[in-house]
């Protein structure tokens, strides 16, 4: 595949998506049909129908292995449909999330074990990862705090409201994750002023994407 594959992710309230939204503006009259920019859960009409269960506020039941199994069976489904057709196009493909964010909400948020989340998606994706992802840290209180005063009633969704505990399990799977990856992981500091973020970020992808900008 001639393409290039880079994910966003970080602990809720982080600022990812506004950051990615921002970047991505920039970015559209640059690269035109070269991009794709995608999320998960989602990203074709079977991944967003598994999406809408999943985050449903009123699926308050829904077991902790159930949850991981349905964020693996959207992920494999949005990555054979459209990240790997993308890829194979030769575009630079941009997502919102990606393996990593199992690994650190299920497997350490949820307590059923990274290493068995990462194993079940690694079936799921047949061993995909991104060629880099950007990790966007930030402390688990300043990003509820954000979520609490910015974000919109009718976007919280059931990992939203998670106690705090539940974040910071995800917050430390997230470093450990990162820890364990330093080629792949590209950290950004998610305190900074949000023009900060979005710049330092589009630089990031510049670089990394170094060949879709050849003028």
């Amino acid at each position: 595949m001639t393409g290039k594959f880079i994910t966003f992710e970080g602990p809720d309230g982080a600022g990812k998506t506004t950051v990615m939204n921002n970047v991505v503006a920039k970015l559209v009259p640059l690269l035109d049909d070269q991009l794709l920019v995608t999320r998960e859960p989602g990203g074709n009409n079977i991944s967003e129908q598994i999406r809408t269960v999943i985050l449903d506020k009123k699926n308050t039941e829904m077991d902790a292995r159930t949850e991981a199994l349905l964020y693996a069976a959207s992920r494999r489904q949005h990555l054979v449909k459209t990240i790997i057709p993308a890829l194979q196009a030769g575009k630079l493909v941009l997502c919102d999330r990606f393996v990593d964010s199992s690994v650190a909400y299920q497997g350490a948020g949820r307590q059923i074990g990274m290493d068995a989340v990462y194993q079940m998606n690694q079936f799921a994706t047949e061993n995909t990862l991104p060629d880099k992802t950007i990790y966007f840290d930030i402390p688990v209180s300043v990003g509820l705090d954000r979520i609490a005063k910015y974000r919109d009633k009718d976007a919280v969704d059931r990992l939203d409201v998670e106690t705090k505990t539940f974040h910071e399990r995800v917050h430390d799977g997230y470093l450990e994750i990162a820890k364990k990856n330093p080629d792949r992981f590209i950290m950004i500091d998610a305190t900074k002023p949000l023009e900060e973020v979005i710049s330092e970020t589009f630089s990031v992808i510049k670089r990394e994407g170094q060949n879709f900008f050849k003028e």
